[in-house]
């Protein structure tokens, strides 16, 4: 074996070997136990970044131990590949959205391919392909014909830069998530999915899913929103011009009803738009509501505006007590019901509006009832207590005032007891060409007409331009014109393509079973899902992973598939970080801009002195991101794997630094030296080393319990100290064994110096393909155990015993100690007490 391990030439070897032998090809017909193990599938944005590669080392790591412990492993890799960013790029560079994007595609598969992770390629998958969107559209129309999608006219946000659709999460402080332009609300034709139907279900199973962080499970229950409350109606005590009698409110707290002083309709209730019909001024208002934010986020932070309409509703409790009606800006029309009653001193929102518009704020609930005439001052007081100043409702607890204001209002027929969900309907269109072309036609005799299955795929035109904002679907001279396909008169194409979450809602699916007639083989599909272990960032603890689950139970649902949940086992990574830096004018620098220079950071250009920053997630706009590849030509593949592996618990963010690759560098090294030392060396026949080999089957345990858990750096810890007792260890048999099973078992963490060393042992075939070593367990229980000593309770020594040694050696031990004799000063001890296994305390 070489002096040194060379990763430059043995990297590119072993991948070659593994690509020209399939050897991560897995295989549908196997009879072994089947793994599916998988990463989030990328956005091509054109290279991968560190944050890539902490996430597919953690993956690839499960993946080929899964090998090693004899399962059948599917361990694919795709593209999350539609969406804005691709449009912006044809928009700023003049090329085309799919020419950038299958350029970033290549790029990014080289790069993965260098650090070497077991992917099964040839499952590899696009969202912008039409073998991919085609069947998306099929699944689409199955859908539609099950009853789960639809199409309504809806308020939505509207990007005026993008010239698109926005989902509430990706307006951010009211502006384009891209584009950073305002938000406006508009209303516009949405096809929407049917996921509001499932939200009970989806509720209640994630119960079940208990390899999930918690914080993910408790993340998507806030948001799918389950209140329990009463739905009422007010009555105008005048009606408006329009006739309405009233209108009716939900709310989660009956119990301050007691305690309402205003009701608010949201702009967009209909008794709202009705007034603005009449009253321009009710118009303005409602205009100046739509600039502002757009989520419920937003509109808890903005200031509360309100719109007093002359109106007045009679309290449902007593018929003499008046309520003015409002329109105001924080209530919105997809919640409840659009309108609610405020109670300003126990809801912060309604505090801030009543003391802008000098409304009455009455305590209803205090922490006892000698404060019932306590002033509720500076905020809302929205913990639990006795009711207050309520009337009938005096004294008794919360729970118990909301039960008796249900039963008054079902009794007298006023209201009743409900459930509403936080859960909306999935809007899914988009007004842009980078994605899946929703498949249906619009024919003014035949109305709404799915494409006919024979005509999907339907493909995007490649001849678009982006000179003018907007959709070039809806402007394309020929495209969306089409003949009917009930009638043959003149129709058009659906130019709204999917919202990008709908492309990431099935791929583990496509992934599993690839048929080139179908989306996928029911039977083949199920035999791999659910996923046992999905991998990603908690980014994705609501939109992405909830719609998936949506998904897999819809096509329960309508009879494609039996799989509940599409992901068993969850885990969401760490992020990667490092310090940022800027100039004295301000500018962001790269960490390759900046070094030291007599003690002091300068930038290089300039020589001008850096400003060190907080350590934060590596992002484009601080410039304080590392770029993987010269990284993987200075060190190797295995070195970086080994990085991010190491130096924190995979759950907690990793920070990135130049002293730490070094180590991991050096440890492949002593690894090498280690290996081919030990292999090469003299050893001497039949000497048996029962500690080492102690030391080897715990670590197996150890190992493979870690890599189980995911707890890699601990995994890593593990091999350290295995290295630390072979590289002590005088030569032997077992001292060989010993370093030969060690190429095993850091195989899955750095598979190319481990398939070097396997080859230069003489090991059979691939070491991807041997069996994971197996830890005797008569081994793993620890015969010896440490005793520590003390002297008047303070420790002088410690010693190792059998385990179970008697009280009378152990305190003969302790007294041979030199340590204890110098302690002692010759003279015996007055008592000693031995607590058998841990401990010997001597009383001087």
């Amino acid at each position: 074996m070489a002096s040194r391990f060379n990763p430059a030439k043995a990297d590119a070897r072993w991948q070659k070997i593994w690509d020209e032998t399939g050897t991560f090809r897995a295989a549908d017909e196997s009879p072994r136990p089947k793994a599916y193990i998988l990463e989030m599938f990328p956005y091509p944005s054109g290279r991968i970044h560190m944050g890539h590669v902490r996430n597919y080392t953690m993956g690839d790591v499960l993946a080929r131990y899964r090998r090693m412990k004899g399962f059948e492993v599917l361990h694919p890799m795709g593209w999350d590949a539609f969406g804005m960013p691709a449009e912006n790029a044809a928009m700023e560079r003049g090329v085309h959205p799919g020419e950038w994007t299958w350029a970033n595609i290549a790029t990014m598969r080289a790069q993965l391919k260098r650090l070497g992770f077991g992917l099964d390629w040839s499952r590899e998958l696009a969202t912008c392909d039409p073998a991919y969107y085609g069947h998306e559209q099929a699944l689409f129309l199955d859908l539609f014909e099950g009853g789960l999608v639809y199409r309504r006219q809806s308020e939505v946000n509207w990007d005026p830069v993008d010239m698109t659709v926005l989902a509430n999460e990706q307006v951010i402080d009211g502006r384009g998530w891209r584009s950073g332009a305002l938000v406006e609300r508009r209303k516009l034709d949405q096809w929407f999915l049917r996921i509001t139907d499932f939200a009970d279900e989806l509720l209640t199973g994630l119960d079940a899913l208990d390899d999930w962080p918690e914080k993910v499970r408790l993340m998507q229950q806030n948001w799918i929103g389950k209140s329990r409350g009463m739905r009422f109606r007010f009555r105008f005590a005048v009606p408006p011009h329009s006739g309405e009698a009233g209108f009716e409110v939900f709310t989660t707290r009956p119990d301050t009803i007691f305690g309402a002083s205003f009701a608010a309709l949201s702009p967009d209730h209909p008794i709202a738009q009705a007034l603005a019909q009449r009253d321009p001024a009710v118009a303005a208002f409602i205009a100046e509501c739509k600039k502002g934010g757009t989520t419920a986020a937003e509109l808890e932070t903005a200031e509360k505006k309100g719109y007093d309409t002359g109106l007045e509703v009679v309290h449902p409790l007593d018929a003499d007590w008046r309520l003015p009606v409002y329109i105001a800006n924080f209530v919105l029309m997809d919640y409840g019901t659009g309108a609610i009653f405020g109670v300003p001193a126990h809801d912060q929102r309604d505090f801030e509006f009543a003391t802008k518009y000098g409304l009455p704020i009455r305590r209803v609930v205090a922490a006892s009832a000698e404060e019932a005439d306590k002033p509720v001052e500076g905020e809302a007081e929205n913990g639990d207590g006795v009711i207050v100043n309520s009337r009938f409702l005096d004294g008794l607890d919360v729970e118990a005032a909301k039960a008796e204001v249900v039963l008054r209002a079902e009794a007298d027929g006023w209201g009743e007891g409900t459930t509403v969900w936080r859960l909306r309907d999935w809007g899914v269109s988009r007004q842009r060409y980078w994605g899946t072309p929703i498949p249906i036609i619009h024919c003014e005799t035949c109305g709404t007409v799915p494409v006919p299955r024979d005509q999907l795929p339907v493909k995007l035109p490649d001849d678009v331009a982006f000179d003018i904002p907007g959709n070039p679907l809806e402007r394309h001279p020929t495209w969306k014109h089409v003949a009917c396909p009930k009638c043959g008169g003149q129709a058009r194409r659906e130019t709204d393509t999917l919202d990008t979450f709908v492309d990431s809602s099935w791929y583990f699916i496509r992934f599993a079973s690839q048929p080139g007639d179908r989306p996928y083989d029911q039977g083949v599909a199920q035999s791999w899902l659910p996923v046992d272990q999905y991998i990603g960032g908690v980014e994705h603890a609501i939109l992405h992973l909830l719609y998936a689950r949506f998904w897999t139970r819809a096509l329960k649902r309508i009879g494609r598939l039996e799989v509940d949940e599409p992901f068993r086992g969850l885990f969401t990574q760490g992020m990667v970080t490092h310090e940022t830096y800027r100039a004295a004018d301000g500018r962001w620098l790269n960490p390759d801009e900046v070094e030291t220079q007599d003690g002091r950071l300068v930038e290089v250009a300039s020589g001008g002195p850096v400003e060190t920053g907080r350590v934060e997630k590596m992002s484009k706009s601080k410039r304080n991101t590392v770029d993987p590849e010269p990284i993987v030509d200075q060190y190797g593949a295995d070195a970086v794997r080994w990085f991010m592996l190491s130096d924190s618990p995979p759950e907690r963010d990793l920070e990135w630094s130049e002293a730490a690759i070094q180590g991991a560098w050096r440890f492949v090294q002593r690894l090498w030296r280690l290996t081919a030392e030990g292999l090469g060396a003299a050893e001497a026949g039949g000497i048996e080393n029962a500690p080492l080999r102690r030391k080897l089957h715990q670590t197996i345990a150890a190992v493979g319990a870690n890599i189980e858990a995911l707890a890699f750096n601990k995994a890593v810890a593990n091999l350290y100290e295995l290295a630390n007792a072979i590289e002590k260890a005088p030569p032997s048999e077992t001292r060989r064994e010993a370093i030969e099973v060690m190429i095993r078992l850091v195989a899955p963490m750095v598979p190319h110096i481990a398939e070097e060393a396997w080859a230069a042992s003489g090991g059979d075939g691939l070491v991807a393909d041997a069996p994971w070593p197996e830890a005797d367990p008569a081994l793993l229980v620890d015969d010896k155990v440490t005793i520590a000593v003390q002297i008047n309770g303070k420790l002088r020594d410690t010693l190792t015993a059998p385990k179970g040694s008697p009280r009378e050696a152990l305190e003969q031990m302790a007294l041979a100690s030199e340590k204890v004799a110098r302690a002692l000063e010759g003279k015996p001890p007055r008592k000693v007490i031995v607590v058998p296994d841990r401990l010997v305390n001597l009383v001087a």
